[in-house]
């Protein structure tokens, strides 16, 4: 597969294994409220048990304590903690340090100025993701793209993951339009319900390995 992709929001078994037999490099399991993708730890403990060694599960969390990050690596087999609201590069350096884990920073795109506190979180997270900022207080999850060719030219010290309203009908422009090299999906691989629809990750799955 040329592009890396992750599948965000994994709550069942079904999901899972259809992102394993795809070859998804990275499976998200969501531990922020009130989303809709939302596992407990008891739930991701078990769908981590089943990842394979050369996948690595990701936990995202929005804003987190010091005990939700306790609660949730001390059951669930994490490879890496994915902060997705407004934490500081202080507090990044902070979660990483807690947990022993690398640290991927979510930072929110709207506008080219934007992009001014990227150093800043380079400098303490192992792994950048840029995704839509759709309002003040939106961490995400939108299905929403922002304006991808905002990363035209941009260059950036550590590797990094597209993510916003990416699905099998712009895979391969939002890949052409920023070079990105991995990919986060999360509503596009969605049924009407909110679900993840097995077939639909299997399908993106498959136009990755094209592209």
């Amino acid at each position: 597969m040329n592009i890396s992709i992750k599948i965000c929001g994994i709550q069942e078994e079904l999901a899972l294994q259809a992102a394993i037999e795809g070859g998804a490099r990275y499976v998200g399991f969501v531990f922020c409220s009130p989303s809709r993708r939302i596992v407990t730890p008891e739930q991701a403990r078990i769908l981590a048990q089943k990842v394979p060694k050369n996948m690595t599960a990701v936990g995202l969390f929005v804003d987190p304590t010091e005990a939700e990050l306790q609660t949730v690596t001390g059951q669930v087999p994490l490879g890496m903690i994915q902060l997705h609201g407004f934490e500081t590069p202080e507090r990044v350096a902070e979660v990483r340090a807690l947990t022993g884990l690398p640290v991927m920073k979510a930072v929110h795109i709207a506008t080219p100025e934007d992009f001014a506190k990227v150093p800043t979180y380079e400098s303490v997270a192992d792994m950048l993701l840029f995704d839509t900022k759709v309002g003040p207080q939106a961490t995400g999850g939108t299905g929403i793209a922002f304006n991808w060719r905002l990363l035209r030219g941009q260059k950036f010290s550590k590797p990094w993951m597209l993510a916003g309203g990416i699905n099998c009908g712009n895979l391969a422009e939002a890949v052409a339009v920023t070079g990105a090299k991995i990919v986060d999906l999360s509503s596009g691989a969605e049924d009407a319900s909110g679900r993840k629809d097995p077939a639909k990750i299997r399908a993106l799955l498959d136009l990755a390995t094209r592209l």
